[in-house]
């Protein structure tokens, strides 16, 4: 060691750093801790805004709280009697067949959009806003519209009438055999074009100069998306694929405004539930214990679909 050598050089070299000498493990922790200020405010906003408020929800789905006044404790009664009622188990089931309709169709139409639109066609950027076009509407007021659609003398069965279809013609929203079919199409048809350009993000990572090898090697349509396009777009369906079942499980907005729930409530779904036990009977309670079990049931779906596909994230 010379004379002049740095006693942080000296340190590294075995030598010992004099007391006062600042090693860089505890610089680079300050540098680290002081970082994380910046983002402090948008922390704290989101606990009090976001987990506050759901702490608040959870405590009071086991009362009996009307909104106004006292209310009493009921421990698991709330709960017991959800698992009990018809209506609400077929609100579960309705929700869970919403949820992976709209998650399987959306990623398998917005995957075939993507794929057809990503390179070779000429009128792509066109065709992939007008896709997208529907995404940036308000739900209800796509819901609105397929209402009007579906209607009995509506645009849907005019149009099988005059190719023939007359036997084809039904009361879409009024027959609890086809109505909550018909909300998963509106679901559908507004997010395809989100799924879409998550697609044509990852497509977008596949080299051309692969997919040209490949073809040159011998490797056919099917092979080249199962061996090539499939695994470098695995980030991309791992994204997509949870967007769409929290969506899913959480909507609201299309069953409210194409049936309200109805016929017969073939078509309640949590999310109405809660809407009408908390806000048009003013059960609170009941409402907020509603609200726990779909929030629990988003939560161990997005846990499981986030573990199936860690390894691609």
């Amino acid at each position: 060691m010379t004379a002049i050598q740095s006693p942080t050089r000296a340190a590294h070299d075995g030598g010992a750093a004099t007391p006062g000498d600042q090693g860089p493990n505890q610089g680079s922790y300050r540098l680290r801790f002081g970082s994380w200020w910046w983002a402090a405010p948008a922390v704290a906003l989101m606990l009090a805004l976001i987990y506050v408020t759901t702490a608040t929800g959870a405590f009071y789905a086991f009362t009996d709280w009307t909104g106004i006044g006292d209310f009493n404790f009921v421990g698991l009664d709330n709960f017991a009697k959800i698992f009990r009622t018809s209506e609400l188990t077929g609100a579960l089931v309705n929700t869970l067949i919403l949820a992976f309709g709209f998650l399987i169709f959306t990623n398998i139409f917005g995957l075939l959009f993507a794929l057809a639109l990503n390179r070779t066609l000429k009128s792509r950027f066109v065709l992939r806003t007008l896709l997208f076009m529907p995404v940036v509407i308000a739900p209800i007021a796509v819901s609105y519209v397929w209402k009007f659609i579906f209607a009995f003398n509506g645009p849907l069965n005019q149009t099988l009438g005059a190719v023939g279809l007359k036997s084809w013609q039904h009361d879409w929203l009024g027959d609890p055999h086809f109505a909550l079919w018909c909300v998963l199409v509106v679901m559908v048809w507004q997010s395809v074009g989100f799924t879409m350009v998550i697609y044509l993000a990852g497509l977008a990572t596949v080299p051309v100069e692969l997919e040209e090898a490949a073809v040159l090697d011998g490797a056919g349509t099917f092979t080249r998306f199962r061996r090539i396009i499939v695994p470098m777009i695995q980030p991309s369906i791992a994204i997509a694929t949870t967007l769409m079942l929290i969506q899913g499980l959480r909507v609201f907005d299309q069953v409210l405004a194409l049936t309200a729930g109805g016929p017969a409530g073939s078509t309640q779904t949590l999310g109405t539930e809660v809407y009408q036990h908390s806000f048009v009977f003013n059960n609170f309670g009941f409402g907020a214990s509603l609200a726990l079990v779909l929030s629990v049931l988003i939560l161990i779906f997005t846990v499981i679909q986030q573990y199936a596909t860690r390894d691609r994230l």
